[in-house]
């Protein structure tokens, strides 16, 4: 039997956040989904468990350094090593660039691109021990291009895709698969059926890239929908 491995998410929001954590808990990986506000993720806890997936939530703010090395720490006591980490954080204030403040513009680096750093250093060193593992970065049209009254958010996620490659290139040869999603379009349902992307096709791509073997894989990883323009 395989060796018991966990997936470690950051950012599990209720659209593609809880799909990432349902497709990574199908696979038989152990789930950890962190959030400042672990309360709010119960919904999602009790419908893994009840399908009799492994998953347990943990308090954690994304840009704490301390917090960030604690939560690795205690999923790697309690639950089993991390083979995959996910960063799905995000933040924004959406204002013209004459009204945006310098602490709207810091908290939305932070949140966007210092946290992604934070989960990935830390999911490194431990997966750099056995050679193996994915760190995957949720981006954005925005990490591709900067748009009006955007610029909180195109900072935080050209910086997210820059840390990727930078670490796509570094691990890569060391057996650590990074890879960075351009999430263009927006996320949910509608009544035309698949004009939006869907969280759980989302999450199928993030898998199946994870699952890809080292001499093909992908870094820049682009989904949309059919309607979406580019």
């Amino acid at each position: 039997m395989a060796e018991k491995t966990s997936c470690i998410i950051i950012g599990a929001g209720p659209k593609l956040g809880a799909a990432l954590a349902k497709r990574f808990a199908i696979a038989g990986h152990d789930v950890a989904v962190a959030s400042r506000n672990p309360d709010k993720l119960n919904t999602l806890i009790e419908d893994i468990k009840s399908r009799g997936g492994s998953i347990k939530s943990y308090n954690c703010d994304g840009i704490n350094e301390a917090e960030v090395i604690n939560l690795f720490d205690t999923v790697e006591a309690e639950m089993s090593p991390c083979q995959v980490a996910i960063y799905n954080a995000s933040a924004r204030a959406r204002k013209p660039i004459s009204e945006t403040s310098v602490e709207e513009i810091s908290y939305s680096w932070q949140v966007l691109c210092l946290g992604g750093f934070l989960l990935g250093r830390e999911a490194a060193k431990r997966m750099q021990r056995r050679s193996n593992g994915s760190i995957l970065f949720t981006g954005a049209t925005a990490s591709m291009k900067g748009y009006p009254h955007s610029a909180t958010f195109a900072i935080g996620k050209f910086g997210l895709r820059g840390l990727a490659e930078s670490m796509a290139r570094e691990l890569h040869p060391m057996g650590i698969h990074v890879a960075h999603f351009n999430i263009d379009g927006g996320i949910g349902q509608d009544e035309q059926g698949d004009s939006l992307l869907r969280p759980e096709s989302i999450a199928e791509t993030y898998y199946q890239v994870h699952m890809q073997h080292r001499s093909a894989w992908s870094h820049n990883v682009e989904v949309r929908p059919w309607a979406e323009k580019f």
